[in-house]
């Protein structure tokens, strides 16, 4: 079963949070609201979410704000600013914040749906890229492992696993042989 995609809208104006997640909702993504930065705080520190979506103008905490909080609590979240007061400055910065995108209001259904959709499809490409990244390269045959810390994936250098081991954990290892393998090779 495929989970759905968890969007958090944050927005002060009841009529566009109430919209917003409907469209959502009609789509088939799980959907949460909160009416203005500290209750989307609240709500970060207590769920994961695929998507933020958030206006830039709110009193107390703004968009950049949310923007910020969500990167330091989980910078895979992607987080679209949508604003009725747009200019090149705004986008510019929301951008350079690490925003995923920039919409201005009103926003029709369709394209965000588009840039929504084309978001979820990028995300889910990383995180299959991060997911390759993270497997250990062991050799069929002689079983060396291969490092690739802090290499471009697939340039890293071959090593025993002792070495390896060695290496990441500091430990000192010393050979011995176990009750099978003891039985298997007494008499080699």
């Amino acid at each position: 079963m495929k989970l759905r995609k968890k969007i958090l809208v944050v927005d002060d104006e009841e009529v566009i949070r109430a919209s917003l997640s409907r469209d959502l909702e009609c789509q088939g993504f799980s959907v949460d609201k909160a009416e203005d930065g500290h209750q989307a705080i609240t709500l970060l520190e207590k769920n994961e979410y695929n998507l933020v979506v958030t206006d830039l103008i709110m009193p107390h905490l703004n968009g950049i704000d949310v923007l910020q909080k969500v990167k330091c609590v989980n910078q895979h979240t992607g987080v679209f600013i949508l604003t009725g007061y747009g200019d090149m400055e705004s986008a510019i910065e929301s951008l350079r914040q690490g925003a995923d995108d920039y919409l201005l209001k009103p926003c029709s259904p369709e394209e965000l749906s588009l840039r929504i959709a084309r978001f979820i499809e990028k995300q889910e490409a990383l995180r299959t890229i991060r997911l390759y990244e993270d497997i250990l390269p062991i050799c069929a045959y002689c079983k060396s492992i291969r490092d690739d810390t802090h290499m471009v994936p697939g340039k890293g250098e071959w090593m025993s696993v002792e070495t390896y081991i060695s290496r990441k954990s500091g430990a000192m290892l010393s050979h011995g042989i176990c009750p099978t393998c003891f039985e298997e090779h007494k008499d080699d």
